[in-house]
């Protein structure tokens, strides 16, 4: 008996995928919701488990390849009792003429790819020797060390291809995450120290002068600012844009052509919630294990608003206006390869603390491609915080078929005239990107009012 391993449909309005990697390779025995590929989309970059426990068969679409939903990829083949692939004939009663066994042949595997984690196991008794030592001498030691590194499969890629342990790359990302950037600029600094010590001079080789030396290093910084000038001025470099990218470009230009965006951009006093995050962040973190951030309170007062103007929480169908009930709020995530946008389920029947709960949740599940594709669906008003960045304020793209997102400037102090004094006051600029062919001016800038209400006079705290 065999399952059909398809492509899944990853969120609303994505009707195709393109398969990233294959986690297994034909011939492997694979478990139910063990990790089997990974895909790409506009709105989820994702490692999907298989469907069935057995043996992999034909992969029937290779790796960087974009299909449609619903398209076969590869075959699962049920295992027996002893642990063999059933075919089509083990299940009829007619017996087949027994072949003599082939004799197997040893196929060296290549080592297990954890996805989004890399674990190292313990090796005793043997000496620790680093990435470089191995690849200048040849010496193949065992890993000595055990360590949980996040990486990207590109990068793991770019380490297994020059022979690199990541235990000696340091990770700028989030979290001591290597990036891509990280694993390449290990590999340059790597083939340059190679090349220096290539260069060095043979004891048979005369040593050179003082003043050969610095002829040396003036004709070597020369050439360095003539590459550099040439590089700036006539060279370029041209790379294919990735699955996900190119999804969102698609995404976005769509979205700018579907709907007649307008944005209006109010100043919130925030001094009442600085005051209040201030005053409960340690029992916060101590409670729930997370960081308080200034997030969940824009998101409750966002759907708290919302139900108050249940127009911003609609879709437009041809001629016809949707209204739906549920307020599920789209918060956007930002990614090395893109950005994301999973989605708060039912975020009006959730308290302050249950909301913040499941901002961490998911921005910790997208960053480490733990995603469902049930994370990513059905989105009805969606929020950005770019101000984490430093910006001012922002003008966001609606995410399709939404009508508004809220975007979150970055909160400074500024000096503000209240009751005729000038006072320093923790200022945010909102930003509500809407779609006029259904919100008008007066309506976005009412629900904005409403919105400045809610947050300045925040004086007490909730669960």
């Amino acid at each position: 008996m065999t399952i059909n391993v398809t492509m899944p449909q990853m969120g609303e309005s994505v009707y195709e995928g393109t398969l990233t990697k294959w986690l297994k390779k034909a011939g492997d025995t694979v478990a139910r919701d063990e990790p089997l590929f990974e895909i790409s989309t506009d709105k989820v970059d994702s490692e999907i488990p298989s469907p069935a426990s057995g043996i992999l068969g034909e992969i029937l679409v290779p790796e960087g390849q974009t299909v449609k939903v619903d398209a076969v990829l590869a075959i699962i083949k049920e295992t027996g009792e002893n642990g063999t692939a059933l075919e089509p004939t083990d299940l009829t009663p007619e017996a087949q003429t027994e072949k003599p066994p082939e004799k197997p042949v040893e196929e060296k595997k290549p080592k297990e790819d954890t996805g989004g984690e890399l674990r190292i196991q313990q090796a005793p008794d043997k000496p620790e020797v680093s990435a470089s030592a191995r690849k200048t001498s040849g010496i193949n030691v065992p890993e000595v060390r055990t360590q949980a590194i996040r990486t990207s499969p590109l990068v793991r890629k770019i380490a297994r291809e020059n022979s690199i342990d990541l235990q000696d790359v340091r990770g700028t990302g989030l979290e001591g995450r290597i990036t891509k950037e990280d694993i390449l600029k290990y590999v340059n600094d790597l083939s340059a120290a190679e090349s220096v010590q290539s260069e060095q001079p043979t004891p048979s080789e005369p040593a050179l002068t003082e003043v050969q030396i610095r002829e040396t290093v003036q004709q070597e910084k020369t050439s360095s600012i003539l590459e550099t000038m040439g590089r700036f001025v006539g060279e370029t470099e041209t790379v294919p844009m990735s699955p996900m990218r190119r999804a969102i470009a698609d995404h976005m230009v769509f979205s700018k052509r579907t709907s007649a965006h307008v944005h209006t951009v109010f100043e919130i006093n925030l001094n009442s919630i600085v005051q209040l995050k201030q005053r409960h962040k340690e029992e916060f973190k101590k409670r729930e294990g997370i960081p308080l951030t200034y997030t969940p309170f824009f998101a409750k007062a966002l759907v708290d608003n919302v139900r108050d103007f249940p127009v911003f929480n609609a879709s437009i169908s041809g001629d016809e206006i949707i209204y739906k009930k549920p307020v599920n709020l789209g918060i956007a995530v930002a990614l090395e390869t893109g950005l994301i946008v999973p989605v708060i389920k039912n975020a009006h029947l959730k308290s302050f603390t249950g909301i913040a709960l499941k901002i961490a949740d998911l921005g910790d599940r997208a960053r480490t491609k733990r995603l469902k594709p049930e994370d990513v669906q059905n989105g009805t008003i969606s929020l950005t915080n770019p101000g984490i960045y430093g910006a001012l304020f922002a003008t966001p793209i609606i995410s399709q078929p939404q009508v508004a997102i809220l975007g979150i400037g970055g909160i400074n102090k500024r000096p503000i005239v209240i009751d005729d004094a000038i006072a320093i006051r923790p200022i945010v600029c909102l930003t509500l990107s809407y779609d006029h062919r259904l919100i008008d001016g007066a309506t976005a800038d009412q629900f904005m009012s409403a919105m400045k209400n809610r947050l300045q006079s925040w004086t007490q705290w909730m669960d």
